[in-house]
């Protein structure tokens, strides 16, 4: 069950999306047409707001940035992708420079999590 205060968390992190995730909801979105797959964006899942979420498949896809790779950040990564994994999600992580970086690799990994490519 969601939490009030998961909804309207994601709701705030909705209309705050960074230029990465920005990007990267722009391809997310067209998966619906182009293979059948409904992604949401700022979803929450329980006590968590994962960044994006395709709940049919059970992925998680989440974009890091700077405060992830501190020690506080990652503690709590951790024990979100622990309640995700008891929840039945796998989760993905990519941080801001690979989306930057290797944008295409991104989107392959998505779709081969996903079943969607080989």
């Amino acid at each position: 069950m969601n939490s009030p205060r998961s909804l309207a968390r994601a709701r705030q992190l909705r209309r705050a999306m960074t230029d990465g995730e920005k990007r990267l909801w722009q391809a997310l979105k067209d998966f619906r047409k182009l293979y059948g797959i409904h992604g949401r964006r700022q979803s929450p899942i329980g006590p968590c707001v994962a960044d994006f979420a395709f709940h049919s498949a059970k992925l998680v896809i989440e974009v890091d940035g700077e405060h992830h790779f501190t020690a506080a950040g990652t503690a709590r990564d951790k024990k979100r992708d622990a309640w995700l994994a008891e929840a039945g999600y796998s989760v993905i992580r990519f941080n801001t420079g690979e989306l930057a970086e290797s944008y295409d690799a991104c989107i392959e990994k998505i779709l081969h999590e996903l079943g969607l490519m080989k």
